[in-house]
C-alpha cells in the first residue's frame, strides 16, 4: 500500500497530493490516481465506498458537454455538479474535502460549430466557472476546429494555435483561481488531447495508434512556450500530467488492451523531462495485470466511466431475471420490465447512440443493451427508466432474492453474501458489481 495515496490527504491539499503523487510515480513508486468520469449516483456511491475502505482520496470528473454553464447534458453546471457531488458525500458518509473534482476536454468542444472567437469565448466562461466551483484538477483541451479555422475539417488543428488556446484558457482558471480564498488549492493542470471525443470513442474497428515521441516532444514545447509568453510561469508548475494514447481503446464488441512493449518508447521518453506524468483516456476493460503495467510505465492518472455503468447495468438486468423468475406467476405483482423500457428510451433518443451503434436492426438492438461503449448509461436518468428501476428495487426488497437464484445469476456477489461480507439487498448489491470494477484501478493505483 503506496504511502502516497493512502491515509487521506494527510494535511495536505489536493494541489499537493496531486504533486505528490507525480513524484513518486517518476520516481518508479506505485502510485497514481484513477479517475471516475461519470454523473452516475451509484457509480459515484460505490466510488466513495471504495475511496472509505482505503482511506484515500476520490478523483470524479465531468466532461465539457455533460457539464458546463448552460447545464450540458445533465441539466447541471459546474456548481450544480459540486452540489451533486456533495449530496451524494453526505448521504454515503463520506468527508467532501476528500473528493477531487476535475473537469475533462474543456474547452471549445461543446461549440466548436460556432467561429473560434465565440467558441473560445465560452470555453474561457467554462474553465473559469468550473475553477470558482471547487474544481482543481483541469483538463485543458482546445485541440478541436472550430468553424472558421482554415484547412480541411478532417485534419489536425495547427499545433501552435492549440497550444495558443491552451494557454488562454489557463489564464482563465487562474483569474478564477484569484478571486478564491488563498486557501483554496490552485488547480492542477492536464494538457495534452490524443484522446476520443468527451462521451467515448466513435464507432469502428481499427488499428490503435500509440502516441509518437516526437510528438510529446512537440506538444510539451510549444505549450511551455504559450504558457511562458502568456506570464503562466506559476501555472506551467502545475502542469502535472500530458495526455497520451497508450494504445488502449474499445468499441463495441472489442477492446483494444494495453502492450507495453509498443509503448515502451513513449514511456522511456518521460524522463528528459520534468516533473509530469501521462493521463491515459479509455482504460475502460483493461485487465487488471494491464492497469498495473500501465502505472508503472508512467500512465498515472487513469480514467474510467463507461466500464463502471456498464457493471450497473449488467447488475440490473441480472435483478430483472430474478425479478422474472419470483413474481412472473404472481398475479398481484407489477413487473419492472426494466430492460424493455430502457430499450424503448433509447430508441425515442436515438442521438445518444445512432453514430455508434451500427449494423442491421438485430445487430443495433443488440448493441444498444450489451455495447462496452454503454451508450444506454445516458438514459438511466429519465423518468420512465428511473421509475422502471425503482419497482426493481421495491420488488425484490419486497421479496426477498433466494441465495439459489443470486448464485444463478449474480455468482460473485452471491460469494460475497455466503461469507458475510455484503447484505443481500438489491441496492447492495449492484453497488457490489461496480466495485468489482473499481477495485482493480485502486489496487493498480497503490490504494488498497
Amino acid at each position: 500500500m503506496h504511502p502516497i495515496m493512502r491515509g487521506a490527504l494527510a494535511g495536505r491539499t489536493t494541489t499537493e497530493l496531486l504533486l505528490d503523487m507525480v513524484d513518486w510515480n517518476r520516481g518508479g513508486g506505485r502510485a497514481a490516481l484513477y479517475s471516475i468520469c461519470s454523473a452516475n449516483r451509484w457509480v459515484l456511491e460505490a466510488g466513495m465506498m471504495q475511496a472509505s475502505s482505503d482511506d484515500t482520496v476520490i478523483c470524479i470528473e465531468s466532461t465539457c458537454n455533460q457539464v458546463n454553464q448552460f447545464g450540458g447534458y445533465t441539466g447541471m453546471t459546474p456548481a450544480g455538479f459540486r452540489a451533486f457531488v456533495a449530496e451524494v458525500a453526505a448521504e454515503m458518509g463520506f468527508d467532501e474535502a476528500r473528493v477531487i473534482l476535475g473537469g475533462d476536454h474543456l474547452g471549445p468542444y461543446v461549440w466548436r460549430d460556432a467561429p473560434a472567437a465565440a467558441a473560445m469565448a465560452k470555453a474561457r466562461d467554462l474553465v473559469h466557472s468550473c475553477v470558482l466551483a471547487g474544481y482543481t484538477k483541469i483538463h485543458l483541451d482546445a485541440s478541436m476546429r472550430c468553424a472558421d479555422d482554415p484547412g480541411a475539417a478532417d485534419t489536425p488543428l495547427d499545433e501552435q494555435v492549440v497550444t495558443t488556446r491552451t494557454a488562454d484558457l489557463c489564464a482563465a482558471a487562474e483569474a478564477a483561481r484569484e478571486e478564491l480564498s488563498s486557501a483554496a488549492p490552485a488547480p492542477v493542470y492536464v494538457i495534452g488531447s490524443e484522446v476520443p471525443v468527451p462521451g467515448g470513442e466513435q464507432a469502428g474497428e481499427h488499428a490503435v495508434a500509440v502516441t509518437r515521441v516526437a510528438d510529446v516532444e512537440q506538444t510539451l514545447s510549444l505549450a511551455q512556450q504559450a504558457f511562458r509568453a502568456a506570464g503562466l510561469h506559476s501555472a506551467w508548475e502545475r502542469v502535472v500530467a500530458l495526455v497520451v494514447q497508450p494504445g488502449v481503446e474499445f468499441g463495441d464488441a472489442t477492446v483494444t488492451p494495453y502492450d507495453r512493449r509498443r509503448a515502451r518508447d513513449l514511456s522511456a521518453c518521460l524522463k528528459v523531462h520534468g516533473p509530469l506524468v501521462y493521463e491515459a483516456h479509455s482504460t475502460d476493460y483493461q485487465s487488471a495485470t494491464a492497469l498495473w503495467q500501465m502505472v508503472k510505465d508512467h500512465f498515472a492518472v487513469l480514467k474510467v466511466g463507461p466500464s463502471l455503468t456498464f457493471a450497473m447495468r449488467e447488475a440490473t438486468f441480472a435483478l430483472e431475471a430474478v425479478e422474472r423468475e419470483l413474481l412472473m406467476g404472481d398475479d398481484g405483482a407489477t413487473l419492472s420490465r426494466l430492460r424493455d423500457v430502457l430499450d424503448a428510451a433509447m430508441v425515442d433518443h436515438p442521438e445518444h447512440w445512432r453514430s455508434y451503434h451500427r449494423g442491421t436492426n438485430e445487430e443495433q438492438r443488440l448493441a444498444r443493451a450489451f455495447s462496452y461503449s454503454d451508450r444506454c448509461r445516458y438514459c438511466w436518468p429519465l423518468p420512465a427508466v428511473r421509475d422502471a428501476l425503482d419497482r426493481l428495487l421495491r420488488n425484490l426488497t419486497e421479496h426477498p432474492i433466494p441465495e439459489t437464484l443470486l448464485s444463478q445469476y449474480l455468482p460473485n456477489q452471491y460469494r460475497a453474501v455466503r461469507s458475510g461480507d455484503l447484505t443481500n439487498r438489491p441496492d447492495a448489491l449492484i453497488r457490489h458489481k461496480i466495485l468489482e470494477v473499481i477495485a482493480d484501478y485502486a489496487a493498480a493505483c497503490g490504494m488498497r
